[in-house]
């Protein structure tokens, strides 16, 4: 289920700037909204199970994905060999939406979605349209060519901060996933052993 409400309020709900304007409001009110935001009362007596719940929403409001569809991250995750916090982080960082927007060709992950689903991204020169596209290392994220002229991806890739795994071209509106995304690397708030615990509760 989406969320259609203001961002602003559900990033220092969670205390997650989740897009630029959200970001420089928490600047000055980085407190919980409401009357009770600033009571630290409010804040002292938290359960683990409050504070695992907390972390899996923070997680899953950063990539924009439905419960189910984290949910169903988790699983897949849990079967891969390995550290299933590490699979989880991957799986979701590799995501076209997230790379499209970690990259910088999108100022916002709700951003990052439209421009796929509206098939504006090509992914090794074909057209894609599915946000969830996993990507693999060395593809190629491109914006499509009737489409560079957009101002909105131009505005965005001069503010772009890639991660040391994607590769950006400017002049190309190009990303490319140059290594598999490594837990400590991605730029998320989140602790991912809690959303571990709560979806093996």
């Amino acid at each position: 289920m989406k969320y259609n409400g203001p961002k602003v309020k559900l990033s220092r709900q969670l205390g997650v700037p989740l897009s630029p304007k959200a970001s420089k409001i928490m600047e000055r009110k980085p407190h919980p909204p409401g009357a009770h935001g600033l009571s630290r009362n409010r804040r002292a007596k938290i359960s683990d199970y409050k504070k695992q719940l907390v972390e899996k929403q923070r997680l899953r409001w950063q990539y924009n994905i439905s419960e189910k569809q984290m949910l169903n991250y988790y699983k897949k995750s849990s079967l891969k060999t390995g550290n299933t916090s590490d699979n989880l982080a991957m799986m979701l960082e590799c995501r076209l939406d997230a790379i499209l927007y970690r990259g910088g060709l999108a100022r916002t992950i709700y951003a990052s979605r439209q421009y796929v689903t509206h098939g504006h991204i090509e992914v090794n020169g074909k057209r894609v349209n599915i946000p969830s596209y996993q990507v693999r290392v060395n593809d190629v994220i491109t914006v499509r060519q009737k489409s560079r002229k957009i101002e909105c991806f131009n505005d965005a890739v001069k503010f772009a901060r890639p991660p040391e795994y994607l590769a950006i071209s400017k002049p190309e509106l190009s990303i490319t996933l140059t290594a598999a995304p490594e837990r400590e690397k991605i730029p998320v708030i989140c602790d991912f052993p809690l959303v571990i615990e709560y979806y093996s509760r």
